[in-house]
């Protein structure tokens, strides 16, 4: 009887002691799943967290990058608008005088004559190849002007008109600035204008159309930078008569655009400003 409940005693301690171990490798187990389980949410964590880091930090990145490009804006514009040099666009009429103070840096073309120094020598270069060309004699009769001898030319020319057509004073003011400018209204006191002629046929007339230099110029003039600015049946946009000896510089890429559109200086600056 003593050995049955030493039996029974001794299976109850075994299956005690299973049932325990059962639940400590259950419980250790679910320890280590827990574990591992709480690892990979560091783990994802840690990535996330990285992940933030790194799209913060690309985000601080680009707006310094861009802070500094616009921070950097206006002189890069300013750059490109100077690399284009709209200046050279300036018109100079009637209606739209010389700014105050305007001082041109000028260049000898020949002999006496001086434009500005940024069209000086392709003047020279575009009448040596005219020349060249066995197209006429083209000359230089007028470039640079200053106000003192531009006021001189617009003087002479109202006393002339006086003269010849019997005007009013104050008619041959008028009168005289549809062919002479009025000081301070020239295309000349800009450095960028010169009267050119063949010396084949050496008067300013609308006949100078016809000769050999002035055909080839007008075809040519753009090459050089140079357009023709008084053009044929324009004197109500430009003010002044046609003159097929005045040309005016404003850059090779202006000078080709305005020409190919066959518009004035006038009506090309009103088309860029409305673009």
């Amino acid at each position: 009887m003593k050995k049955n409940r030493k039996e029974v005693l001794i299976a109850a301690v075994l299956l005690v002691l299973t049932v325990c171990s059962g639940f400590l490798i259950q419980a250790y187990l679910a320890m280590k799943e827990a574990r591992r389980l709480d690892q990979e949410a560091n783990a994802v964590m840690t990535a996330a967290l990285d992940s933030v880091r790194s799209s913060a930090d690309g985000v601080r990145k680009e707006l310094a990058e861009n802070k500094e490009r616009l921070e950097g804006l206006p002189e890069r514009k300013q750059k490109r608008l100077d690399d284009l040099q709209l200046d050279l666009l300036l018109v100079v009429s009637a209606a739209s005088p010389l700014p105050e103070g305007y001082a041109p840096k000028l260049d000898i073309v020949v002999g006496e004559y001086e434009m500005d120094e940024r069209c000086a020598a392709k003047c020279l270069q575009m009448i040596e190849d005219c020349q060249d060309a066995g197209m006429g004699l083209p000359m230089i009769c007028s470039a640079y002007r200053t106000q003192e001898y531009q006021e001189m030319l617009y003087e002479n020319k109202v006393v002339r008109v006086m003269q010849e057509d019997w005007l009013s004073y104050e008619d041959a003011l008028a009168e005289a600035a549809t062919v002479v400018a009025v000081p301070g209204t020239s295309e000349h006191q800009t450095g960028l204008a010169a009267d050119i002629m063949d010396e084949v046929y050496p008067y300013l007339n609308e006949w100078q159309e016809h000769t050999d230099a002035q055909i080839w110029l007008m075809e040519h003039a753009p090459e050089y930078g140079f357009i023709l600015r008084y053009p044929p049946d324009a004197s109500d946009i430009t003010g002044i008569v046609y003159e097929p000896w005045h040309y005016r510089y404003v850059g090779e890429k202006f000078a080709r655009e305005i020409t190919k559109r066959g518009l004035t200086l006038e009506e090309y600056v009103a088309w860029r400003r409305g673009r």
